[in-house]
């Protein structure tokens, strides 16, 4: 089965919900709150290092008050770029500016699997998955999807990551459980990339830290965050703040709660180690007021991280966002609209790494093995909108309208045969046809084809290996499960 991969990296920025007087009074008010009000650090190291740099320091509660030149300064050290690698060349990716990658999200405890059973996630799915979105042209990385219910946490971390490895030549980033497993982790990885220089110079892998909001360095993941950018690894960090809940219930307090919640992080990593490649993150979205739960699939999600992506532009920061999930139990309508609009905005706004954009349903607890597929396509869609048009005399053509004259034909011109490919994207699971012709076909609706798709792939692709004698080593290393 020939794979035909696209090329990440479309430059976005068309797409602005702030004016440059909003970006400005965002960044200042970000600033005051680190300054003003603090933040609660439950790492030990993480107080060392702001104490050490500067910080007002209260052990008792704990606290730091960040002045805004720590702040300033830890901006201009991260780098402006990052870049991350996959096992294949053709999965480099290039994060900064305006440049647009969409990916997988996680973590789910949940799959709905392709016989149409919602149950929770184990080891076979950490293995499929990557197997299934390996496959996929416009999905660029993988965060690893799906939690393995059936083990520990003292295993988790480094089984999800030998199950995306092992299934997936494309970057792989996910987040952490254990400050254990993250070293085993990075200890893999290296035996994988060729050693640790090689993994620092090509990282093929890369962790998210969760700053949580409101305002909360937590223990764990400040041990993780410091020990990961120390050893000079790529890492994310992004916050989650809710409106009403974890944030101001307005859209643009809870802008300026991630802008304050990410910088923190950014910060900390700057301290632990200057230049360490880091994305401010967001994974923000508002609360359903009603029952005060999580929602992955409203509009203003989209809003939300379009102005998160401005800010860090402001910044000059690579930055992680998210888009493309759905609140629905299902494969349907709701699930194609609400994936579609927040993808499309968010791309649009010139975001570097999105990711949610593949897979995610139900409040982001499941993961669909059918909506891996339709996503696929949503962002084939929204990257050829990013495209945009092109003008040129080439494609203006005059020539050739003034050689048809009018009542001209343009079917069998040259011209019509070297762009008909180029110009226009070419679905795989939508249907084009005539009635009668789908009906003979079957009459499939989208999620009957997406199956059928996604089925042909677990039988038949096989993704890039890893080479037998490293996997060996692995298997006897680590305590890591082939289903």
């Amino acid at each position: 089965m020939k794979i035909n991969r696209s090329t990440g990296g479309i430059l976005g920025g068309q797409y602005q919900p702030l004016s440059k007087d909003d970006i400005e009074l965002l960044h200042q008010s970000a600033l005051e709150i680190l300054k003003e009000t603090g933040v609660a650090v439950h790492s030990t190291k993480a107080l060392d290092l702001l104490e050490t740099a500067g910080a007002r320091v209260d052990r008792s509660l704990p606290r730091a008050w960040l002045p805004k030149s720590m702040v300033e300064d830890a901006i201009a050290s991260a780098p402006s770029k990052v870049e991350l690698f996959g096992r294949k060349p053709d999965h480099h990716l290039t994060l900064g500016g305006k440049h647009v990658y969409l990916g997988t999200g996680g973590t789910t405890i949940n799959v709905l699997d392709l016989d149409g059973n919602k149950r929770k996630s184990s080891v076979l799915d950490c293995h499929q998955i990557p197997r299934l979105v390996d496959a996929l042209e416009n999905v660029h990385f993988i965060v690893l999807p799906v939690y393995p219910n059936e083990l520990t946490e003292e295993n988790a971390d480094v089984n999800r990551f030998y199950g995306g490895l092992r299934n997936s030549s494309k970057h792989i980033m996910g987040g952490m459980y254990s400050l254990q497993g993250t070293l085993d982790v990075i200890r893999m990885a290296e035996m994988i990339a060729g050693g640790p220089e090689a993994l620092r110079n090509k990282p093929i892998v890369s962790f998210i830290t969760l700053m949580i909001s409101p305002l909360l360095v937590d223990e764990i993941y400040g041990d993780i965050m410091i020990e990961v950018a120390r050893r000079g690894l790529p890492l994310a960090v992004p916050c989650e703040p809710m409106t009403g809940s974890t944030s101001p219930v307005t859209l643009a307090g809870n802008l300026a709660m991630f802008a304050a919640d990410t910088l923190a992080g950014v910060t900390l990593t700057q301290l632990a180690n200057p230049g360490t490649p880091v994305l401010s993150g967001y994974v923000g979205t508002i609360t359903d007021l009603r029952t005060m739960g999580y929602l992955s699939g409203a509009i203003e999600s989209g809003l939300l991280n379009a102005g998160a992506a401005q800010l860090a532009q402001y910044w000059n920061l690579p930055f992680y966002a998210t888009a493309g999930m759905s609140d629905s139990k299902t494969i349907d309508v709701q699930t194609g609209y609400e994936s579609a609009m927040t993808t499309l905005l968010v791309a649009l706004s010139g975001a570097n790494y999105i990711h949610d954009a593949a897979g995610l349903m139900e409040f982001a607890m499941v993961a669909s093995y059918e909506k891996y597929v339709i996503d696929n396509e949503i962002i084939g869609m929204a990257l050829r909108a990013l495209r945009g048009i092109e003008v040129t005399p080439e494609t203006i053509a005059a020539d050739l309208i003034h050689e048809a004259g009018p009542g001209g034909y343009f079917l069998k011109a040259k011209h019509t045969v070297k762009h008909m490919r180029s110009e226009f994207f070419f679905p795989q699971i939508s249907d084009r046809n005539l009635r009668e012709d789908w009906l003979e076909m079957g009459g499939l609706d989208a999620r009957q084809r997406a199956n059928l798709r996604a089925r042909e792939i677990l039988n038949e692709h096989q993704p890039e290996a890893i080479p037998a004698a490293i996997d060996e080593k692995i298997r006897a290393e680590f305590d890591v499960i082939v289903p």
